[in-house]
């Protein structure tokens, strides 16, 4: 989709030529003159558009104005009250004919995040996946003019949601793909297409090199498939060398049948959702590429597939992980802290700022938070404080849950240093002490998306979580680490 950004009042918004115009409108009342200012003013005095944030008024050839169809949207005066808005307006707008629009904020200002909001949620309300289904109509909004009273002072945060845009529909592609079209060895081309790109490189690892790395707990996922396991190492180069890196780590099962302990039949099919934490570093790194922000990081994806073939790993099982500590494998169903146990210690060899692990990774998170917020655990404050400031400004939520040291009782074994589980209470808090078994020393925190990776039902899809969320904290880890700006003031000679 092509956005231009642009300084457009209300006078100017209703001589624009195009297919539909939505106009955001603010709790106050609008000031200014002409056709389209008279609209929004009669519809808020004549209470015809409602005041809570989302309601919309549909006019069709309004006097005065150029656009055929126009749709008045209450916006409020948070980012979330904008998304709201403008998923209300494209939805009132959506057809065929509606190839150019023009997203016009009625008040006297428009915000930085409010106009980053509005590009994120003109994207999301007209995504159409298309890869797999040639019957599908494409995405049949083409250009969006958004219209602000100083288009300067917005630029900033309007190419950061253009970025966004394009971090999220990259984890969205990956995600939505069948197993078939999205396999291990797909991932890897995926990440050597965008390591093309300035400033972005690529290393991918085999069978073979992360035996020799002694993955043990890795290739015991992996060894059930015929679909080779791949190692994806990303590296954005933003910073000095000497600067510490981030290292995002996302869990790329790229289709999970349970292995030997099999899942039930109904909706298996979404478990090809499962590698939605290696889709997110993906989109993550795609939104880098355009950003360029002054922060190194490094991307690790362990990906395969758990399949249950004569030579999958079998309950009891015990394998040696690649920091030494082994595993008795109760469950191959646990096989995503399986995969990134290795990967955590991986890690360790970058010396990293920090290090933060994405993964639909337990049920119980489900249960716990549903689909609105991602389960947040670290040990760290700092860390974790951070997060949770970077999920709030982007709109991408998590929240954070224990880890009380009593959590790991339950994964002790008699045969091996650890259990993959512990039992069914508090199944995402045992999930996380295993990882963090393999983490002592870093920075890390573990990021479960297995409530807010996809939607189930008639809206099935991947949402793109949590790329937003964590673009948000390496540009705000980009900005504690720029150097301050001088001071300006006399000074005192000795």
């Amino acid at each position: 989709m092509d956005f231009e950004l642009k300084s457009l009042g209300l006078s100017d918004a209703a001589t624009w030529s195009g297919d539909a115009l939505l106009v955001l409108v603010p709790e106050q009342p609008v000031q200014g003159a002409g056709a389209l200012a008279s609209l929004v003013d009669t519809a808020h005095r004549s209470k015809d558009l409602e005041a809570s944030p989302g309601a919309t008024l549909a006019l069709y050839r309004p006097a005065g104005v150029k656009a055929p169809r126009v749709v008045l949207a209450r916006a409020g005066d948070t980012a979330a009250a904008v998304r709201k808005a403008v998923a209300a307006g494209v939805g009132a707008l959506r057809q065929p004919s509606t190839k150019r629009l023009a997203l016009v904020f009625a008040g006297d200002s428009a915000s930085p995040a409010a106009v980053q909001a509005a590009v994120q949620a003109v994207a999301e309300s007209s995504y159409v996946y298309t890869t797999t289904k040639p019957s599908a109509k494409a995405r049949t909004l083409q250009k969006v003019t958004l219209g602000v009273p100083d288009a300067a002072a917005v630029k900033a945060a309007f190419a950061t949601g253009q970025a966004l845009v394009a971090g999220v529909e990259t984890a969205k592609e990956w995600a939505n793909r069948p197993a078939n079209h999205a396999t291990p060895s797909h991932l890897a081309e995926a990440a050597r297409a965008l390591a093309k790109r300035p400033g972005l490189s690529v290393e991918v690892l085999g069978p073979k090199q992360v035996q020799a790395l002694g993955m043990g707990a890795f290739l015991a996922v992996a060894q059930g498939s015929e679909e080779p396991l791949r190692f994806i190492v990303l590296r954005y180069q933003g910073a000095a060398k000497s600067q510490a890196p981030v290292v995002l780590v996302g869990k790329g099962i790229t289709f999970d049948t349970g292995g030997i302990s099999i899942k039930p039949a109904p909706e298996m099919d979404e478990m090809k959702f499962d590698m939605s934490g290696a889709a997110s570093v993906l989109g993550t790194f795609a939104a880098l590429a355009d950003l360029k922000p002054a922060v190194n990081v490094v991307g690790l994806i362990p990906a395969c597939e758990n399949m249950p073939d004569g030579r999958a790993v079998k309950p009891g099982d015990v394998v040696t992980s690649m920091s030494g500590q082994t595993i008795e494998i109760l469950n191959t169903d646990a096989e995503g802290r399986l995969i990134l146990c290795d990967a955590l210690t991986y890690a360790k060899r970058f010396k990293p700022h920090s290090v933060i692990d994405i993964a639909t990774l337990t049920g119980a998170c489900v249960i716990a938070l549903g689909a609105v917020r991602t389960g947040l655990f670290s040990p760290r404050d700092e860390l974790a404080d951070a997060l949770m400031a970077a999920g709030e400004r982007a709109g991408d939520l998590c929240w954070r849950l224990p880890l009380d040291d009593e959590y790991a009782e339950g994964l002790k074994s008699n045969f091996a240093d650890v259990a993959n589980v512990a039992g069914r209470a508090a199944g995402s808090v045992t999930a996380a002490k295993f990882l963090q078994r393999f983490a002592t020393e870093l920075p890390w925190a573990h990021l479960d998306i297995a409530g807010t990776a996809w939607r189930g039902g008639a809206a099935k899809g991947a949402t793109g979580r949590p790329v937003a969320l964590l673009v948000q904290y390496l540009l705000d880890t980009a900005a504690a680490a720029a150097p301050a700006a001088p001071r300006r003031g006399k000074t005192t000679r000795g």
